[in-house]
């Protein structure tokens, strides 16, 4: 096994091209646009196509689909690295064609899609002339699906989907959504659910509220309720009873992508912690020089260290292996720790930067709740660790004995058998 920590030569060019491009050009945008996604913003119209048509020209256009989707079908490591940049600003992934729930629901698209299906949902989105929801998770039971209740019933050639979906993503400027619906409430738990297309203005459909999360100033995760909403038999995305193997498609390298944006936004926090350290006196003396904030600051570059090469070793092991089952609980792991180091990360910029770090003048605080957003969003951090612990301990076998095997005494007899010769020739010897 060969490990290597250093990206070929050309990609590396384009890393550095998109570092440039991200902070001269499409981190200003975050204080002039509102919602990256919202078509109507006159705004939006003329400054975000120029940039994606620079992006195309470069070949860096919605890389994480294959070439015959005009991506570069580029593996989880490069991806990853890219992520990194993005996570800086909060249009980047829009200017680069890769935003969610968009980027999940394009590869569910292509990868269940009918020809229909794909000409007419499946394109438009691919060109970001149109932005799509994932509607699953529900108010009863978030993202369990075994205790979904909205159901879809095949009523002769259509589908007639009731009931509610909670933090459906980017409703509000969707043109279509992927709606999770039961469809065999008797079947077993993971084959009661199916995936069904649901053009947005299909009667039924009544966006209850849109919730704004920690400072955002719009809401933009719908609570929805679908009342006798009709869509055609053909709207369905692979088989009945499918649905919760069509949702995995979206998510294992999609938490990869997730982890790394974020990545990319500690790395940001980092950056100002260190320049505020440098730069801010207190008692005498620069706050660099204070011990209690040298360990802040070390602590924060150790746990970004840690979890950047935890990401990037899991990407590694997904392109590897090409083989998600087998890379399950590195996945899990990295969902697992990414709130924590996020959390922790932020929490000590805001606390260097003193009251100017708690107030809207600055990230930290915003950050510091996003965190807790990161704890739930594609599965709660519990889950994840509940995961990577029956993953692990998978691997192990019980004693069979009252005394293990790894007890002390046993281990003592067990070496004294091995070398009982050696022992007695050494002490007819003495």
């Amino acid at each position: 096994m060969a490990w290597e920590f250093e990206t070929d030569a050309e990609f590396q060019q384009q890393l550095d091209w998109m570092d440039e491009f991200v902070r001269e050009e499409i981190e200003p945008l975050d204080f002039i646009l509102g919602h990256p996604n919202d078509f109507t913003d006159p705004k939006r119209a003329k400054l975000i196509p120029p940039l994606q048509a620079e992006v195309k020209r470069r070949g860096l256009w919605a890389c994480h689909l294959g070439p015959e989707l005009g991506g570069q079908g580029y593996g989880q490591v490069k991806l990853g690295l890219m992520n990194e940049i993005l996570g800086r600003a909060k249009c980047a992934p829009v200017v680069f064609g890769c935003q969610a729930p968009d980027s999940g629901n394009a590869e569910i698209l292509a990868h269940y899609g009918t020809p229909e299906q794909k000409a007419r949902y499946l394109q438009p989105l691919l060109d970001n002339e149109i932005c799509s929801c994932y509607s699953m998770t529900e108010p009863q039971g978030g993202a369990d699906p075994k205790v979904f209740t909205c159901k879809a019933e095949l009523i002769g050639d259509e589908w007639v989907i009731n009931g509610e979906k909670w933090f459906s993503s980017n409703a509000r400027y969707a043109s279509f959504l992927i709606v999770m619906a039961v469809t065999d409430p008797d079947a077993p738990p993971y084959q009661r659910m199916s995936m069904l297309i649901v053009p947005s203005e299909t009667p039924g459909i009544e966006i209850v509220r849109n919730t704004a999360v920690g400072y955002e100033l719009e809401g933009a995760h719908a609570y929805i309720r679908y009342t006798n909403v009709r869509v055609p038999r053909d709207h369905l995305l692979g088989e009945v009873g499918q649905g919760f193997v069509v949702s995995q498609t979206r998510l294992g390298g999609g938490r990869i992508h997730h982890a790394m944006r974020t990545m990319g936004k500690m790395q940001k926090a980092f950056d100002m912690m260190c320049e505020r350290a440098l730069a801010r006196t207190t008692q005498g003396e620069a706050l660099a020089q204070k011990q209690l904030v040298q360990a802040m600051i070390a602590d924060s570059w150790i746990d970004i260290e840690q979890f950047r090469l935890l990401v990037l070793r899991t990407a590694w092991k997904i392109d590897t292996l090409k083989d998600y089952r087998r890379v399950r609980h590195d996945i899990s792991a990295v969902k697992a720790v990414m709130p924590r180091v996020y959390h922790d990360v932020f929490a000590r910029a805001l606390q260097i930067h003193g009251s100017l770090g708690l107030s809207t003048e600055m990230p930290f605080a915003a950050g510091v709740l996003d965190s807790f957003h990161m704890g739930l969003a594609d599965g709660p951090t519990e889950v994840h660790k509940v995961t990577v612990a029956r993953q692990i301990l998978g691997r192990y076998r019980p004693a069979d004995e009252p005394f293990p095997e790894y007890h002390l005494i046993r281990r003592e007899e067990a070496a004294l058998r091995k070398y009982a010769d050696i022992i007695e020739q050494e002490v007819g010897n003495a």
